[in-house]
């Protein structure tokens, strides 16, 4: 490690324009044409936006660097304003490929590299956009990773697109047609390609299984014509338990199809007296509501007899291959929109008819993150597919052998010279064209088994297909749709093929690059590079076990073509360096200290690898759970806090490998509507890790002396933080970057007793000064709302008796009519009770009432956010005027609490307070 600082500092460890990055980097998830993601699914994947600007930020010198130019903070300041334009500028999804854009950011990292900047390595690539956008931004980009699919899909980010770079296409029609385009910017040539030869597989698949796949006659008063079917719906189904009964009783989530307002549509459920029942589905339309479906948390019951069933019987007749599947309804493509069709026999028959030549026999893991069909007696990847899903995958599968020929063939009728070496040879003739054209293909399979699975359910708001991972898991679904894979509609296979010829079209198919499959702990590199990676987060998602899904069809598509990539039968799973328990034998600890082990030497392999003029980046998003724990070596008796595993590991390793945390900044990377989001408050930010190696000078001190600077230094970081409108979901994982600095700048920290603290300890001590600080200790709330901050942490907006009510007031110098009075609460018949949101009155004005609390000002901005949106909201911050801002602290404070007692909905509502805090003040002006 460095003995001092030789290094000119960075911008990212001095200020970033962070709002903005925020801004656009969560508005870059609703864009879906063209983006890169949609080339094939990955899962976390970090928004190009953040990415572009952190490798910005981290090649570009801070002003502070050059006092001989800026000599004051003024000066410095007005340079980071100029700075922060370019970023503003470079972030914006339009400018993506705005050359003008592009170049300014350009010229900026030649100016603060001597003309010679690093080449950027992420070690963990993933979906690879942080290697993408280095490339973007003129830099040698490289990625590797264990993972083989992720591998792929770099390669087909930004290895291969510039080999091919501003070639014309080389199929049949093209080199036919007599106006042809005569000039082609990066993979323009490529996309065209791969949109031709998907749409030869696509008709070839077609006369091969078309017949499969029926079409349906639309009813009279839709036109009576015939018409593509888009999906069915089918119900698994068990035999019901009663013995009086024993029909074959489905298995149903929601017997709704669609709930769009005046197009309701629902199956309903018909009973066929007999021994035993028969149940038999008709679909229905109009204003009546759809019954509900028979499964929910606690089990099932039979629809017919009403019989109770327990999971463990339906788990027990599935495992026993009695488990079967039922169709209760067509979706076809009608002339007005999407047609819902009661189901027939030929249209079932016809399915069960489809039997494949092969499938996947290969195992599913036994027990694995995120994995829950197992317990159904799904043990294998085919499992998780009908005969006919099979069927069309492995067709398209094969397809891939015929086309490459075809491709070949017609790339030496182009011109283009072969000889025979293909793409893993460094071939760049007709053979390696074929190779990567063959590609992006396969991709397009692995595109199309994610909405070609058991898994895949009907999308009642949407009237579309929700895929198989919606969800970073592969859940159990009962009731699922079947798509038709040769419609013009959700989920066919053409459309995955445009997704790819889209997001090939906006690639910056550019410069060196490389992707590797290699294991990031044992990288062995001549060279240095700039190091800016997003690693696994503890336990969070299983990507190896997950990822096998894809493999298994991209391996069959593209068999020996990739051999050195493909090589292994399933993803490969020893190394891979995630904290799953089921991978040691269910203990915690032994998961614990793999992960901790495995950073900790690939950190210091890392330390081989990355220059020293830049800092180390490392993005996570682990959530802090509330893991109650004591000091071990304090002695205070209010040492009680909270630490997480995820972040304890990730930073242990940090340190032990000899890096100090220089800044961090909460990067929004999520949509606050996605599907996990919806229902709890998961993460929105994931925070970006600044690091540099610790000096062998750094002094040991105190655990006092530590608690003294953290304080000093953690709550203006924290007053920051919320000024930047982070949302309260992400503080306490935004806070222990600023707290952990204070820490890891020492080489060691040592209590009363003479041991070295550790990092868990340091964690909860960063805790303990955050709940302080939220506890409002540090802000100045009035005696009314701090008496109804207290009252809400016991009773939320339930009454409690007036006594209790009297004594918290008299503790908190007030009394419990100030709170009536005050319009927050009410007090009759021995009880006390804070008004709910919707209790308060539609109209207040807070200029005309000559009282008002911090707390009534919250819960009315919240009240007109949830009923009336922004616009309302800002103009009521108008009227309550510079004193809004005390309501967005306390906001904070009502999050924790309500988080902390799985008040889901409260916090739900305080957090998109603050979330729209921004935009609110914007609407105000």
């Amino acid at each position: 490690m460095a003995e001092s600082q030789s290094y000119k500092k960075k911008l990212i460890e001095v200020a970033i324009p962070l709002e903005a990055i925020n801004k656009e980097s969560a508005r870059e998830k609703s864009i879906r044409h063209g983006h890169p993601s949609t080339l094939h699914l990955w899962w976390a994947r970090r928004p190009l936006a953040a990415c572009r600007a952190v490798l910005f930020a981290s090649l570009v010198d801070d002003p502070s660097s050059h006092p001989e130019q800026f000599p004051n903070e003024a000066a410095q300041e007005m340079e980071r304003r100029r700075l922060f334009k370019i970023i503003e500028d470079l972030v914006k999804w339009e400018n993506s490929n705005n050359e003008e854009v592009l170049a300014k950011a350009r010229a900026e990292i030649m100016r603060s590299t001597d003309n010679n900047p690093p080449a950027v390595l992420d070690p963990f690539c993933g979906g690879g956009s942080i290697p993408l956008e280095a490339q973007r931004l003129g830099l040698e980009a490289h990625g590797s990773d264990l993972n083989p699919v992720a591998v792929l899909i770099t390669k087909a980010l930004i290895e291969i697109p510039p080999k091919f770079t501003g070639k014309a296409p080389v199929n049949h029609n093209f080199q036919k047609s007599k106006k042809k385009q005569t000039a082609f910017k990066g993979a323009e040539g490529l996309a065209a390609d791969v949109a031709y030869y998907g749409e030869w597989m696509r008709d070839e698949a077609y006369k091969k299984i078309g017949k499969l796949y029926p079409k349906v006659r639309l009813p009279k008063e839709q036109g009576g014509d015939e018409a593509n079917v888009i999906a069915w719906i089918w119900a698994r189904t068990v035999k019901c338990p009663n013995p009086v009964c024993g029909c074959e009783m489905p298995l149903v989530r929601s017997f709704a199809l669609s709930t769009k307002k005046g197009k309701e549509v629902w199956i309903e459920p018909i009973i066929k007296k007999g021994k035993p029942p028969k149940i038999e589905f008709v679909v229905k339309s109009g204003k009546a509501e759809a019954r509900d479906g028979v499964v929910n948390r606690r089990g099932a019951h039979c629809i017919s007899c009403e019989s109770p069933t327990s999971f463990e019987y339906i788990r027990a007749e599935a495992k026993a291959d009695r488990m079967g599947q039922k169709l209760m309804a067509i979706v076809a493509e009608g002339s007005k929109g999407r047609a819902y069709l009661s189901p027939d026999q030929n249209n079932e028959s016809i399915a069960f008819k489809a039997k494949p030549i092969w499938k996947p026999e290969t195992e599913l893991p036994e027990k694995a993150l995120g994995f829950r069909v197992q317990a159904y007696g799904m043990t294998k990847h085919s499992d998780l597919f009908t005969n006919r899903q099979l069927v069309a995958l492995t067709t398209f599968s094969d397809l891939i052998g015929e086309v490459r020929e075809k491709i070949i063939k017609d790339a030496i009728a182009a011109g283009i010279k072969d000889n025979g070496k293909g793409l893993e040879d460094g071939g760049l003739g007709a053979t390696a064209y074929s190779d990567a054209v063959s590609l992006y293909l396969a991709l397009s399979i692995g595109k199309l088994s994610d909405v070609a699975s058991t898994i895949c359910s009907w999308n009642i708001k949407r009237d579309g297909l929700r895929n198989t991972f919606a969800r970073q898991a592969i859940p159990m679904t009962w009731d699922f749709a079947e798509v038709n894979v040769f419609s013009d509609s959700t989920g066919n296979f053409l459309s995955g093929i445009d997704w790819i010829k889209r997001s090939l079209e906006r690639l910056p198919a550019c410069g060196t690059a490389v992707a590797m499959q290699a294991n990031a702990s044992q990288l062995k590199l001549k060279r240095k590079f700039l190091i800016s990676t997003d690693p696994p987060y503890y336990d969070n998602i299983g990507y190896a076990d997950l990822s096998d899904y894809f493999y298994i069809w991209i391996r069959k598509s593209l068999g020996p073509k990739f051999s050195g990539i493909l090589s292994t039968l399933l993803v490969p799973k020893a190394d891979e360096l995630i904290a799953s328990p089921f991978r040691f034998d269910n203990s915690k600890e032994k998961a614990k200290e793999f992960f901790e082990n495995g950073f900790t030497k690939t950190f210091r392999n890392f330390a081989d690898i990355q220059s020293e003029e830049y800092p180390l980046i490392v993005y996570y998003a682990f959530k802090q759970v509330d893991e109650e724990s004591s000091h071990e070596n304090d002695h205070d008796n209010d040492a009680i806090g909270y630490a997480s595993a995820g972040w304890e590991t990730i930073l242990n390793a940090l340190i032990k490998a000899g890096y100090e945390v220089r800044s961090t900044w909460p990067l929004r990377t999520e949509r606050a509507s996605r599907t996990v989001a919806r229902e709890t408050n998961a993460l929105a930010s994931s925070i970006a890790i600044i690091c540099r190696p610790r000096t062998h000078s750094a002094p040991s001190i105190t655990l006092l002396e530590f608690k003294k600077r953290l304080r000093k230094e953690l709550i203006p970081s924290i007053i920051e933080l919320q000024k930047a409108n982070l949302a309260p979901v992400d503080l306490p994982q935004s806070a222990i970057g600023p707290g952990i600095s204070v820490f890891s700048k020492n080489k060691s920290v040592i209590d009363s007793n003479g041991e070295i603290v550790s990092v868990r300890q340091a964690l909860i001590e960063i805790n303990k000064v955050l709940s302080e600080f939220l506890d409002g200790s540090h802000t100045t709330f009035d005696n009314e709302s701090l008496w109804a901050i207290e009252w809400f942490k016991i009773h939320q907006f339930e009454q409690g008796s007036y006594g209790d009510a009297d004594n918290l007031a008299r503790a908190k110098n007030t009394a419990v009519e100030s709170m009536v009075s005050g319009g927050i609460a009410i007090a009759r018949a021995g009880k006390v009770k804070l008004l709910a949101r919707t209790e308060l009155p539609s109209d207040w004005d807070p200029q005309q009432d000559h009282r008002i609390s911090i707390w009534e000002k919250t819960q009315h901005l919240a009240k007109t956010l949830e009923e009336q949106g922004e616009a309302a909201t800002a103009k009521l911050i108008i009227k309550i005027g510079s004193s809004a801002d005390d309501a967005k602290s306390l906001a904070y404070r009502l999050f924790s609490i309500a988080e902390s007692n799985g008040w889901i909905e409260d916090a739900r509502t305080y957090n998109a307070l603050i979330m729209s805090w921004s935009e609110i003040n914007k609407l105000t002006a």
